[in-house]
C-alpha cells in the first residue's frame, strides 16, 4: 500500500542516447573505425537503425549505477529507470535492446535498496525488470517481495496500453503509474483533440485504471498521471495543470506529475527573438511546477535534478505544518 507523507521527489535516470534532455550520458562509444549505424560486416541495406547502432556500441551501466546512487544520496526518493526515450518523433524500440541498457542498472541499484520505478511501455521489460529487481534484492540479502514503495512500473503507453502489462503488474506486487497518452512517441502529437481535455484526461485515465482492475490489480497498486507533454498540444498542457488541484483531489489514487524540462517550459521562457529556452535552462521554471503539485497533495514529481525539487517540497511541507 502506498502510504502519503509529503511530496516524494523521483529522479530520472535516462539510460537513453537520444532523450531530449540527457541523452546519450551513459553510452560508451563503437569501436573505432566503425561507422555509426554499421557494424563490420553489416550486409549494404541491412544497417543499424540509431537506437540499434547505440546499443551495439555498449551502455555504460557502471556509470549509469554510480548515477543513480548519487540521485538517491542526494535526496531523490525514487529513481526512475528508462532505457527507450518517449520525446515525441522519437524511434520505437525493441524490448530486447530495452532491456540490455537497464537491466543490469535496476539490479544494481535494487541491491543498494533504492526505491526504483522503471519506465516502460513494455509488459515483457516490465516483468524482466520485475525479475531484476528480486534478483538484486535477494543478492544482497534482503527479501524480494515487492510493493510500490520498492518498485513502480512507469507505464507511458496511456491508451495503447500493451494488454499483458495488467497481468503483470497483478502478479507482481509491484505500483503501476497508469498515465494519460493517446499514441506511442510516432503518433501521439497527431491525437491532440479533445472536446474538454480536462474532462477527456480524467475519463480516459478512468479507462485504464479499469483494464487494470480487471486484471486483478489492487487499488493500493496504482497511480496516475495526467501525462503532460504527451498526446497534448502547449496551451492544452497549460490547461491540465491549472486544473491539477482539482485533478489530486478527486483521484482515487495517487498522482504522479512529470513536467521536468518540457517544450512548453522553454516556450514560455523563450527570448525576446521567440528562441525557445534550452531543456537544461528550465530547472527553476520545473520547480514553480514542483510547489504547485506539492501544494495540491501530488504523491511525486518527476524531474531531472533532485535539489531545487526536494527544497521546494520542503518549503511546501514547512507552510503546511505552520
Amino acid at each position: 500500500m502506498i502510504v502519503q507523507q509529503r511530496t516524494r521527489v523521483m529522479a530520472i535516470l535516462n539510460v537513453t542516447p537520444d532523450s531530449f534532455s540527457d541523452g546519450g550520458r551513459f553510452v560508451r562509444d563503437a569501436e573505432p573505425g566503425t561507422e555509426p549505424g554499421t557494424e563490420p560486416g553489416t550486409e549494404p541495406g541491412t544497417e543499424l537503425v540509431p537506437d540499434r547502432a547505440v546499443a551495439q556500441a555498449g551502455t555504460d551501466h557502471g556509470a549509469a549505477v554510480r548515477r543513480g546512487l548519487a540521485l538517491h544520496a542526494a535526496g531523490a526518493d525514487i529513481v526512475d529507470v528508462g532505457g527507450e526515450s518517449t520525446r515525441p518523433g522519437a524511434e520505437l524500440l525493441e524490448p530486447e535492446v530495452e532491456q540490455e541498457r537497464i537491466l543490469p542498472v535496476v539490479e544494481q541499484l535494487a541491491a543498494a535498496a533504492v526505491p526504483l520505478s522503471v519506465d516502460t511501455r513494455h509488459a515483457a521489460t516490465a516483468a524482466a525488470a520485475i525479475d531484476a529487481v528480486r534478483r538484486g534484492r535477494r543478492a544482497a540479502g534482503l527479501d524480494g517481495v515487492l510493493t510500490p514503495e520498492r518498485l513502480v512500473i512507469n507505464d507511458v503507453s496511456g491508451l495503447l496500453t500493451e494488454a499483458e502489462m495488467p497481468a503483470v503488474i497483478a502478479a507482481s506486487g509491484a505500483g503501476i503509474v497508469v498515465m494519460h497518452n493517446r499514441g506511442d512517441a510516432q503518433t501521439m502529437q497527431e491525437r491532440a483533440d479533445y472536446v474538454d481535455v480536462v474532462a477527456d484526461v480524467r475519463a480516459e485515465l478512468a479507462e485504464i485504471v479499469g483494464r487494470h482492475r480487471a486484471a486483478g490489480v489492487a487499488e493500493e497498486q496504482i497511480i496516475v498521471d495526467p501525462g503532460v507533454g504527451f498526446a497534448k498540444t502547449e496551451e492544452q498542457n497549460w490547461a491540465v495543470l491549472r486544473a491539477l488541484p482539482e485533478l489530486i483531489a478527486e483521484s482515487a489514487h495517487p498522482v504522479l506529475l512529470g513536467a521536468s524540462r518540457k517544450g512548453f517550459l522553454g516556450a514560455v521562457l523563450a527570448d525576446a527573438d521567440g528562441t525557445r529556452r534550452p531543456a537544461e535552462g528550465r530547472d527553476v521554471a520545473t520547480a514553480a511546477l514542483t510547489t504547485l503539485a506539492a501544494d495540491a497533495g501530488a504523491w511525486a514529481v518527476r524531474v531531472h535534478e533532485v535539489e531545487p525539487h526536494r527544497d521546494a517540497v520542503r518549503v511546501v511541507e514547512a507552510l503546511h505544518s505552520c
